[in-house]
């Protein structure tokens, strides 16, 4: 019997739900028959993919190399089938907050030709994309990406200080970013635009606090923890009863990126949408 898609897609499968009867209830399949399915795909590789030593899911490092390269060719195989079908769809992903005027004259432009564009919020745009979960990745920050990931700036936009509505920064006549290098901040390594580096000339004994994701920022700062500072849409599309949003004259912009794999190469529809969400003329505007 030679590899098949099946085996690929059997065995994927498995992998993300981590157990048999996951696998089988996603695949419809019998439990039992995925069972075949695996144990064939071991014997046509002639190496063990699954430890079965042990009573959780663990693969071996065959499994592993495995896993990582039959989720590239599934991925690809998604793509090529989009594009001969012709429905091309492009997933982009993006953590938090869109930029409005961006998103919708690229959105509007991409679908005058025909083509769809799948939305997708997460909290890790930069690991979907890189496992080819995602197409075309929104960013402001790009410091967890790698060299299999091509990154273009595509604007810059205005930020403001994010503050506790009860603390003494809310309302502070005169307040200037430069003087709140050594209070305490909330960062979010993922997708957040600041970090003490934000700084001229950061204190090196300030706290910092992380966090996951825009939401856990969010209620950090609104309980006093820390400051941060968010792109100024948030202002409006951000509202919060216990934040503080204040625009300060000397609060730098933050950059804004699209990033899409470098290899497996992008597929015909991903490359159509590039061409159209880079032209200047839908730019983030500043």
């Amino acid at each position: 019997m030679d590899l098949q898609v099946r085996h690929l897609a059997a065995f994927v499968a498995l992998c993300e739900e981590g157990t048999y009867t996951g696998a089988a209830a996603r695949l419809h399949l019998t439990q039992p028959s995925l069972t075949r399915i695996v144990q064939d795909l071991e014997r046509i590789l002639g190496t063990a993919l699954v430890d079965r030593g042990i009573r959780r899911l663990e693969l071996t490092d065959d499994g592993r190399e495995f896993r990582t390269r039959a989720q590239r060719i599934l991925t690809d195989l998604t793509e090529l089938e989009a594009d001969m079908r012709g429905r091309a769809e492009v997933r982009l992903g993006f953590a938090w907050l869109l930029p409005s005027e961006w998103f919708g004259r690229v959105r509007a432009a991409w679908e005058e030709l025909g083509g769809h564009l799948a939305i997708h919020r997460t909290d890790d745009p930069v690991g979907d994309l890189a496992r080819g979960q995602l197409d075309i990745a929104l960013v402001r920050n790009t410091g967890n990406g790698n060299d299999t990931i091509t990154w273009h700036r595509i604007g810059t936009e205005r930020r403001v200080l994010a503050v506790a509505a009860d603390s003494p920064l809310a309302g502070r006549p005169g307040l200037r970013w430069s003087e709140l290098a050594a209070h305490p901040l909330v960062v979010n390594p993922r997708s957040g635009t600041t970090t003490p580096d934000s700084w001229a000339d950061p204190h090196p004994g300030r706290e910092i606090i992380t966090c996951r994701n825009f939401d856990e920022w969010l209620e950090l700062v609104s309980a006093g923890r820390g400051i941060g500072a968010v792109p100024a849409i948030a202002v409006h599309r951000a509202p919060h009863p216990g934040v503080i949003y204040r625009q300060l004259p000397d609060i730098p912009d933050s950059p804004v990126y699209l990033g899409w794999r470098r290899t497996p190469r992008a597929s015909r529809s991903t490359r159509r949408f590039l061409d159209t969400a880079l032209r200047p003329d839908t730019a983030v505007p500043p």
